[in-house]
């Protein structure tokens, strides 16, 4: 079995490749590949291997660019550190994945998978399937839920439930829909990063809001809006004139 690392972690392809070579008696890596830039002129220099190993997050970008520059008729089994749930659809394509730190185990199983089930040849995956996982792994994820202290205890509080993030006396506070209020250990440009812009809108300085804590929009001198925030916020929400068109794309979804 002639094989190909695409790796960019040294350590990791040296660990992969005495794995491979101590289970699988003839094998044989004809090279071992450290970017998309040069998997490409590979694959269009050289004679397919029978079986490839590409790690996902390459210096250069993810190894899925690969399959979009030359053809790739090679069963893949990738190595990633990503969560399995972002990879399953290639379990129906017919390829395998490995989650990082492999474990010996996993690789002989997905090595005898291959001798399995691709001794007849292999079709590369859709580009379909490609595009979908390549813009789900450059997705962010965003926080679901924050964790609060009560008391003596830890609890959460899920992001559907918040109204509103605000900061007073340089602590910053969440809001619940149901007007209970919680210190959090994050700074206001920290929570910003944090949660999903379609959902919460950066105010001003002081107030993160989501949609459903904005109860009543106003005009507002100097071509500014002011809000009504629920439950329970007082003080005056003011949109200035440079977020206006930004906030109103927002409200509007």
């Amino acid at each position: 079995m002639d094989y190909l690392i695409v790796e960019d972690e040294y350590h990791a392809a040296k660990r992969l490749r005495s794995l491979i070579e101590k289970n699988s008696i003839g094998a044989h890596c004809l090279a071992v590949i450290d970017s998309v830039e040069d998997a490409v002129i590979w694959f269009n220099d050289n004679t397919p291997p029978d079986l490839a190993f590409f790690d996902i997050q390459l210096a250069d970008g993810l190894s899925f660019k690969i399959f979009q520059e030359v053809r790739v008729d090679v069963p893949v089994i990738f190595t990633t550190a990503f969560d399995e749930y972002a990879l399953k659809a290639f379990k129906t394509n017919s390829v395998d994945y490995l989650l990082k730190p492999i474990d010996e185990k996993e690789l002989v199983s997905a090595i005898d998978k291959y001798k399995r089930h691709f001794g007849n040849g292999y079709a590369s995956p859709e580009s379909s399937v490609i595009a979908m996982l390549m813009q789900k792994l450059n997705t962010p994820e965003y926080m679901k839920r924050f964790l609060i202290k009560q008391g003596s205890a830890l609890t959460y509080i899920p992001v559907e439930d918040i109204a509103y993030f605000c900061s007073r006396d340089g602590l910053t506070f969440l809001v619940t829909q149901s007007n209970h209020k919680h210190n959090i250990d994050y700074t206001m440009e920290q929570v910003e990063e944090l949660i999903d812009p379609a959902l919460f809108f950066r105010i001003n300085r002081k107030v993160i809001a989501s949609v459903q804590a904005v109860s009543q929009i106003s005009s507002y001198f100097n071509s500014r809006l002011k809000l009504t925030l629920v439950p329970g916020y007082t003080e005056d929400a003011i949109v200035s004139r440079e977020k206006v068109k930004k906030f109103k794309h927002w409200m509007r979804g």
